[in-house]
């Protein structure tokens, strides 16, 4: 099997753990800021095009930091997303809120921030003007039915929670400009990993021609169509990333055809890629703390499902690396589990990889997105710590790994010895 690349060489990663213990995970930030650079050239043909960073891929404001140097805005789905924002100095159309089952406080952040509010259903229209007041700007997250397939991430969009029906963006946008708003966005979001470059023509074609409808039908003007994002990542070492110039042609092609053609230019195009933009450039770093050996053989490391949920959730696949070994056989088959008191608490199942020993160093890859984020503490464990890799190969934490006083923080023991039982 081929192997995935790796940004440290064995002698760096050990002087990392020297001073920073395993499991932690680490991010390549040259390799982030070249993949957003290269993301917005490929829609340089748009002039309004901005990417909004899923906040939710990871949650961290140094992440964030680093992608707003490069243009980035926020997507935010919740009231700590929205904090971490404002307490970045993050503020107005910089902003993206797109939730679903929104309660008002939330809607009244995102009104105090001067966020982009994109609505998740039409009685929210109702539910945001009181509570919050309806601002200038609004926009709608349009579910396309059974005109698009999602998948098992995401969910079929007949299925899903998500969105407005057709029918109801025609009654959405007719209800905003009775009550007086000025400004419209339009969004979808109905894939999720996904790799295909054409996937996304398809997707603009949907949002763009329902564009044109509602244009002809309403007489208003669409600001900016928020393709989502569901750009994929190459998981396996034989897949291939998605083709940026690819996917930028056909969604051009798409508006050309209908936006250009129709006169509805200016048009923004937004995204809101999470995992594409830092998946592939965060890694788990483990140690092998035991080898067992019964009905077939296990790896247990020092990490577990806590430091990343999503093969035991949706039984991804997350390619791994054994520091030191990497031009050996890979003759001997593992599961490479956690200590978690669950038995999906896996990392890989039936995995072949070189004959492992305690102390072997493991790297998990593409854990940059939906890794650390996804962390819980059942059985009370901690969550582990985030460090960045600088281009000049020094490390900086930009998390530091929790402790028991963090994870007991919220129980008052001192009051036990007063409870009556």
């Amino acid at each position: 099997m081929a192997e995935k690349a790796i940004p440290f060489s064995k002698e760096k990663l050990e002087q990392i753990i020297d001073k920073f213990p395993t499991p932690f995970h680490i991010y390549d930030e040259k390799a982030i800021i070249d993949y957003a650079q290269k993301f917005t050239k490929a829609f340089s043909w748009n002039s309004g095009f901005k990417e909004f960073y899923a906040i939710k891929a990871a949650p961290n404001p140094f992440l964030m930091k680093i992608l707003r140097n490069q243009g980035f805005g926020i997507d935010c789905s919740s009231m700590a997303e929205l904090v971490l924002a404002e307490k970045m100095g993050m503020r107005g159309e910089e902003i993206m809120f797109t939730s679903n089952d929104t309660p008002a406080y939330e809607f009244k952040k995102a009104r105090e921030l001067g966020a982009i509010i994109n609505l998740d259903d039409i009685s929210h229209i109702e539910f945001l003007e009181e509570h919050a007041g309806l601002p200038e700007l609004l926009s709608f997250r349009y579910n396309p039915g059974n005109l698009k397939e999602g998948n098992l991430i995401i969910g079929h969009p007949e299925e899903a929670k998500y969105g407005f029906t057709r029918e109801q963006m025609f009654e959405g946008y007719k209800t905003l400009l009775d009550k007086g708003v000025k400004r419209f966005g339009i969004h979808t979001m109905v894939a999720s990993n996904e790799l295909d470059p054409t996937y996304f023509a398809e997707t603009a074609e949907i949002l763009f021609s329902l564009i044109a409808d509602l244009s002809k039908e309403l007489g208003i003007h669409i600001e900016f169509a928020n393709l989502g994002g569901g750009i994929g990542i190459p998981y396996k070492p034989e897949e291939k990333p998605v083709d940026l110039q690819v996917m930028s042609a056909g969604i051009r092609e798409m508006y050309e055809k209908y936006i250009i053609k129709n006169g509805l230019e200016p048009l923004k195009v937004y995204f809101e890629s999470g995992r594409a933009i830092t998946g592939p450039y965060g890694y788990l770093v483990s140690k092998v703390e035991h080898i067992k050996d019964t009905y077939k053989k296990f790896a247990g490391l020092d990490a577990c499902m806590v430091n990343l949920m999503r093969p035991a959730l949706y039984g991804s696949y997350h390619h791994i690396t054994v520091i030191g070994k990497e031009g050996q056989s890979l003759d001997t088959m593992y599961d490479v589990t956690g200590s978690l008191c669950e038995n999906n608490d896996k990392f890989a199942i039936d995995r072949k990889l070189p004959e492992l020993q305690r102390g072997d160093i493991i790297i998990i890859h593409d854990t940059g997105a939906h890794g650390h984020a996804m962390g819980f503490n059942y059985n009370s464990k901690l969550r582990s710590a985030e460090l960045l890799l600088h281009g000049n190969g020094e490390v900086t934490e930009i998390c530091r790994a929790e402790t028991m006083d963090d994870l007991f923080a919220t129980l008052d023991f001192s009051s036990l010895g007063s409870f009556s039982v």
